[in-house]
């Protein structure tokens, strides 16, 4: 049995591809060194529809047309060329846009979606803290409801898309009471840009990403009305489990994307650097390293497709749960690998960073710690399998 995109995706796939070889990939290196984020690209990419590939219609989104696999594409091939505007494509759909669209009431959606659809505007998702990480029962942030208005108090870091100038809003979750069974309650508040008491502060100083917006986010009496909470009081943390979830294929693509990159600058590179006579793809110790590149592609893009297809398809919880696990921790390991690798086969160009290999050797390493930690990922998918890990 083969596992094969339809026609209409491989068409995407290669829309998305020229846009991004034209508007992004001769400018990723400066956008990197400089870090900045192009805000003019990404509502580039809102005008090619990016950001609405698993919105309806009415909110501006490609409605029957668009799938999750359609988004896995484009993020794979945003990641191929530069894995900030992978990851902001990534977040602003599976973070900013989707716990709107899935929880939210009609009001909210028709409030928010259509710019964020657009690509006008961008969402954060607050859920890390400075103490609540792969923990993130220990949310620490709280909200009450004073009159018709919930106060947040607390902070977040490493927020995605939460400070940049075209950010309308990032949904935390909070502390909003006591379950009867004495843990906190967490619920999901939605907290438009520009309410007081709302700060983005100063931008990470990042190992790699540096042409994405991530910022910490503190919280002091900050007000928003009674109706910004987002689904049911005291499910936002099962909102936000799921919602994970999904981002973890996502993120799958992201690094599918890295491992493409490295295996064409990888074949391009050993076909034309000459030592001792002739290439050194014809060396074994090279040429072995990349045939392992073009493995860990294979699978990386097939796991990430099968849990892409399942999620398309309707499949359990579970069965999904269990694929997107599987493939996340599988494509991000993976992709550390292929850097690592092709920064070997460049030797000491690869170690420049005038050569994209030092690029992608610094953006890989969060794959495995963002959307859940590969440790995560294991314990998942040893419950699954019906382990009692803690």
């Amino acid at each position: 049995m083969t596992f094969a995109l339809s026609p209409e995706h491989e068409d995407f796939r290669r829309s998305v591809r020229e846009f991004a070889e034209s508007e992004i990939a001769p400018h990723a290196a400066q956008w990197d060194r400089d870090h900045h984020f192009p805000v003019d690209v990404v509502q580039k990419m809102g005008d090619l529809g990016l950001f609405g590939l698993t919105a309806p219609e009415e909110y501006g989104g490609a409605g029957e047309d668009g799938d999750f696999t359609s988004l896995c594409v484009a993020i794979e091939e945003l990641g191929r060329v530069d894995q900030s505007m992978g990851i902001t494509l990534q977040a602003g759909v599976g973070l900013g846009i989707n716990p709107i669209l899935t929880y939210g009431t009609d009001e909210q959606k028709k409030a928010w979606l259509p710019d964020l659809v657009a690509g006008r505007a961008l969402a954060g998702f607050g859920l890390t803290e400075p103490g609540a990480g792969s923990d993130a029962g220990a949310t620490a942030t709280k909200a009450r409801l004073e009159g018709d208005e919930w106060v947040v108090d607390g902070a977040k870091q490493f927020i995605t898309n939460s400070g940049s100038s075209i950010t309308s809003l990032v949904t935390v979750t909070a502390r909003t009471g006591t379950r009867e069974d004495g843990r906190p309650e967490i619920s999901a508040i939605m907290v438009p840009s520009g309410t007081p008491g709302f700060t983005a502060e100063k931008p990470y100083d990042k190992l790699g990403w540096h042409a994405s917006d991530t910022h910490p986010l503190s919280f002091d009496g900050c007000r928003v009305p009674a109706d910004h909470l987002l689904g049911e009081r005291g499910r936002g943390y099962a909102q936000f489990l799921a919602t994970l979830d999904d981002g973890r294929v996502a993120i799958s693509a992201l690094s599918v994307g890295c491992i493409q990159a490295c295996l064409d600058l990888c074949v391009s590179y050993a076909g034309e650097r000459q030592t001792f006579g002739g290439p050194i793809g014809r060396k074994q110790g090279v040429a072995f390293q990349v045939a392992d590149l073009q493995v860990m592609l294979e699978a990386s893009r097939l796991l990430t497709y099968r849990a892409a297809a399942l999620k398309d398809a309707g499949a359990s919880y579970q069965d999904f749960k269990q694929a997107a696990s599987i493939a996340k921790v599988y494509s991000t390991e993976s992709a550390v690998s292929a850097t690592r690798i092709a920064t070997q086969v460049f030797g000491g160009y690869g170690f420049m960073e005038e050569y994209p290999v030092a690029r992608f050797y610094r953006d890989a390493k969060v794959l495995e710690v963002g959307e859940g930690t590969s440790e995560v990922q294991r314990m998942l998918i040893a419950r699954g399998l019906g382990l009692p890990v803690e």
